[in-house]
């Protein structure tokens, strides 16, 4: 939901703001090369500081994309203006700091916004390190972070994360994330900032700046503000992250060309703010650049030894057209349309082709699995609530009156030719074990994937026959889902028989336990989010058994014995 200021029209396609709305649920340049002239990091708002020559570390440090033999490092200097600063940093093999392995020296510039990058190379496989960086006598906190394994692997542990909503609460799903200390990584599915100004999308944080944002210093300074939370902090401290970006971070609903939150003109050029907000998430994110020459490129894969290949996937800026109108079945059945385009499926062919893994983990954006809502008259009929009361709890959501079919065409939904060719892909490949990661839409699911769950003749519910694939939605960390829409949950159950468990308000996140006979997802719930909080619950536990490709209800996995000791 944006600012309240006239915009030219848009497509008629129901948004997933839009959705949450009417359910009444609440209101680049790369380490190497910019993309655009350098500012200088002066801001009054403060959260990235201004020139006061004294190096402060307030953004703390972060680590991610491990490989078997390196990974990247991350922290932001403050306290400078226009001067280029030395930034030493030193990996070490213990928390104490007493083993040291390597280190060196980095260059923080106002080009890059005095964020510094370094991949260190020359470490071991499956090993867990502690850094730090300086600036004369001026330390940072201590960071831990851990390469991927190489060759045989009986066991890898991930939390997967999405869509924190500064403006609808505290992070308290990232603080229980950072306290788990045996996780090998943290997979961030997008919306790992928002783009609405103060009050526009939720109203229990302030933003900074508190205009939406649009512009490169915008950019830089809305995520030097989400930095400076403890709770996010202290997620990046412990873990390395796997990020993707999906709209948020640069405007809501964006596609190739344009964005449902962007008027063309007004808010000056889409190109120019879409290469802002990449350079500032470059910039700003530990991620390694795919090609420094091509920005746009985030799709990128990790290998986990013989275990499992994570294969991020950009369903949102790369080559996605723009999302069909609710009723508009040719658009939605076109099979030219693209969601992640022709180059990125050809490299998707190769990734799913390639032999030496067990498992194969797609982390994208946007939910993969098919969703049947009914029609009012067929949903009064199952629930034995009368229409009008219906009527008023989905506060006018468009539903299709004849076959009882509402598609939210931001996702899979919308763009049924290119999942047909993912399907495609999986059958193909002979892929045994694909599992699709998802966040954007800030509930929980778990699902079998088919070409046609509601026919029988394709697929079995009872024993998961004709499934080509599992698919895990994890929840937001603070953005707000559906929950007046909870007590229709058995109803979409019911009508979905691949779905196996819907959760429509929790926050959390989710949790992947990966052997090589099995892959168990956690759904897991913070009790609260307008409040700091240290409570937190198992909502449920779903299992993909190697070879079967469909879900089974499980336990939750034990946490690993002895993890690596966690930074100071």
């Amino acid at each position: 939901m944006s600012g309240p200021r006239r915009r030219p029209p848009r497509s008629k396609a129901l948004t997933r703001r839009d959705f949450l709305k009417r359910a009444g649920l609440g209101s680049a340049a790369l380490t190497a090369l910019p993309l655009v002239p350098g500012c200088g990091s002066s801001d009054p708002v403060g959260s990235r500081g201004g020139g006061s020559g004294a190096a402060e570390f307030r953004h703390g440090v972060a680590s991610g994309d491990p490989l078997s033999d390196r990974v990247i490092l991350w922290t932001r200097i403050s306290g400078y203006d226009h001067s280029n600063v030395t930034v030493d940093y030193a990996v070490f093999a213990d928390p104490e700091l007493s083993v040291r392995v390597t280190g060196g020296s980095a260059t923080a510039s106002p080009d890059r916004d005095y964020t510094v990058k370094v991949d260190v190379q020359g470490l071991q496989a499956a090993t867990t390190y502690y850094y730090r960086f300086n600036v004369g006598d001026v330390q940072s906190p201590i960071g831990r972070t851990r390469t991927a394994p190489a060759g045989p692997v009986e066991r890898l542990r991930l939390a997967v994360v999405s869509c924190s909503s500064l403006a609808h609460g505290y992070f308290n799903a990232y603080r229980r994330v950072a306290e788990r200390a045996d996780l090998d990584a943290v997979l961030h599915l997008g919306d790992y900032i928002y783009e609405y100004g103060s009050g526009e999308y939720g109203d229990a944080r302030e933003y900074q700046p508190a205009h939406e944002i649009l512009t490169l210093d915008d950019y830089r300074t809305r995520h030097a503000q989400y930095k400076t939370d403890a709770d996010l902090q202290e997620a990046h401290r412990q873990h390395p992250f796997i990020t993707v970006w999906d709209d948020h971070e640069t405007a809501d609903n964006s596609w190739r060309e344009g964005a449902n939150n962007h008027a063309e003109g007004e808010e000056g050029s889409w190109a120019q703010r879409k290469a802002w907000a990449i350079q500032a998430y470059y910039e700003w994110l530990p991620i390694r650049a795919v090609d420094p020459s091509h920005p746009e490129r985030i799709y990128r894969s990790f290998r986990y030894g013989d275990l499992a290949d994570v294969v991020m996937l950009d369903t949102r800026l790369y080559d996605r057209d723009l999302q069909a109108g609710m009723t508009d079945a040719a658009s939605i059945n076109d099979a030219a349309r693209t969601l992640i385009g022709s180059e990125q499926m050809a490299w998707l062919s190769g990734q799913l082709a390639a032999p030496g893994t067990v498992w194969k983990l797609l982390g994208q954006q946007v939910m993969f699995g098919q969703l049947r809502i009914p029609s009012l008259p067929e949903l009064s009929a199952l629930t034995n609530v009368p229409v009008e009361q219906l009527q008023a709890l989905l506060q006018s959501l468009p539903l299709v009156s004849t076959g009882g079919l509402v598609i939210n065409t931001d996702q899979w939904d919308g763009y049924r030719a290119e999942r047909t060719r993912v399907f495609d892909l999986l059958e193909a490949l002979q892929v045994d074990n694909a599992v699709v990661l998802t966040g954007d839409i800030h509930t929980s699911w778990s699902m079998d994937l088919s070409r046609d769950p509601a026919n029988l003749l394709v697929y079995n519910p009872l024993t998961g026959d004709g499934s080509l694939g599992v698919e895990f939605v994890c929840t937001s960390i603070t953005s707000p889902g559906l929950e007046q829409a909870a007590p229709l949950t058995p109803v979409l159950q019911l009508l979905n028989p691949h779905i196996k468990y819907v959760d429509l308000a929790q926050k959390g996140y989710l949790i992947l336990d990966v052997t090589p006979q099995q892959l168990v997802g956690e759904h897991w719930y913070v009790d609260r989010i307008d409040a700091p909080s240290e409570g937190q619950s198992l909502g449920a536990a779903y299992a993909v058994d190697a070879g079967t490709r469909h879900l089974r209800a499980a336990e939750a996995t034990e946490p690993l014995a002895n993890p690596p000791a966690p930074a100071p």
